[in-house]
Parts: structure tokens; C-alpha cells; sequence
């Protein structure tokens, strides 16, 4: 059985680094295939996926990286009813919405978590 890698990110892209960071991480993980690996986006993070990208920091990052996350079958996870989801616009990737109660489910289900 692969391990399971959770990343979590709660940075905001508009004014950190870490999330285009995290999401080029997710895709350099997830390209070896020898572990499972899950995004989960929580608050201002979620902007991540916003087709508007071009003014975070590091923006090419998301649109190089991301499509290989598509690539996976698997949804980037978001938190559900954050406010950020109203200012997203057309994702750059399918994103699936998890309760904290799912969200904690995914966390203690995974090998390792990262936080960025």
C-alpha cells in the first residue's frame, strides 16, 4: 500500500509564496507515484485555484502545476463554505468541498501531512 501524503495550505497566494509552492510540491510527489497525494485548500488558499492568477506570487506555478494534479482523477479539497469560494471564478481545477469532520477524516488517513 502507497502512503498517503496530505498537504494543507492556508496561506494566502496573493501575499505568500507558500501556496504556489505547496501545489508544485503536490505535483512533484504525486509524479513519482509511489505515494498517494492529497491538496487540501482552506480559506484565502483557495484563491489558488482561481483561473485570475496572475497576480499571486509565483503565479506560473499554478497554472504549470495544477493540470498535472487534474491529471491524477482526483479533486483538489477545499473547505467547505469558505468565503473565498465566492471570488473564484472558473477553477483551474474540479475542487471538491469537505467538512472539518472530513477534512480531520483525510488527516488521520494520511502517512504524513505537510502544512504550508
Amino acid at each position: 500500500m502507497k502512503p498517503r501524503v496530505l498537504i494543507v495550505v492556508d496561506s494566502d497566494p496573493r501575499t505568500s509564496g507558500r501556496p504556489a509552492e505547496a501545489i508544485r510540491v503536490a505535483a512533484g510527489i504525486g509524479t513519482w507515484k509511489k505515494a498517494e497525494v492529497l491538496l487540501y485548500l482552506r480559506g484565502a488558499a483557495i484563491l489558488s485555484l482561481s483561473e485570475y492568477s496572475d497576480e499571486w506570487i509565483d503565479e506560473d506555478n499554478f497554472t504549470r502545476y495544477l493540470p498535472i494534479l487534474q491529471e491524477w482523477g482526483r479533486p483538489v479539497y477545499v473547505q467547505k463554505g469558505a468565503s473565498e469560494l465566492a471570488l473564484l471564478g472558473e477553477p483551474l481545477t474540479p475542487f471538491e468541498e469537505v467538512s472539518e469532520a472530513q477534512w480531520a477524516s483525510l488527516a488521520a488517513q494520511s502517512t504524513y501531512v505537510f502544512r504550508f
